[in-house]
């Protein structure tokens, strides 16, 4: 049986009117650099439940500090960074069990990252995670 049938035609994307052309046109970043400075850096953490580090890249250690919250230390200042964070096992196989995670700066350590994860009913728990710091 063919699976074209049952395939729904993609939606088209409305066409720009002039204001939309023209203000995207003022946006373009012109003679300025674009992209990211020479300093910047991505940085890793691989993180298991328990708050030990899996693996990283500039991540300099790991601890878990009560349930479902960590600090993740990495070795340069991150607090003008951006994070990203997800639940996930640090192995290539398998699932971590379902939840949520929330990431922050940690407070009066400038290379540091506080994260705390979730179940899926939003109480506290221990979780596995990956954490992405654009610095």
């Amino acid at each position: 049986m063919s699976s074209t049938g049952s395939r729904r035609r993609p939606v088209n994307q409305p066409v720009p009117c002039r204001n939309d052309l023209a203000l995207a046109d003022s946006q373009l970043a012109g003679d300025r650099r674009v992209g990211l400075p020479p300093s910047a850096r991505m940085l890793y953490a691989v993180v298991h439940a328990n708050g030990t580090l899996a693996r990283g890249l500039g991540a300099a250690s790991a601890t878990r500090l009560a349930p479902g919250m960590y600090q993740v230390v990495f070795d340069q200042d991150v607090s003008y960074a951006g994070y990203v964070g997800t639940i996930g096992l640090a192995g290539s196989a398998g699932l971590a069990p379902p939840g949520g995670i929330s990431v922050v700066g940690r407070t009066g350590i400038p290379n540091g990252v506080f994260v705390k994860t979730f179940a899926t009913d939003g109480s506290v728990s221990d979780r596995p995670f990956h954490l992405a710091v654009l610095a």
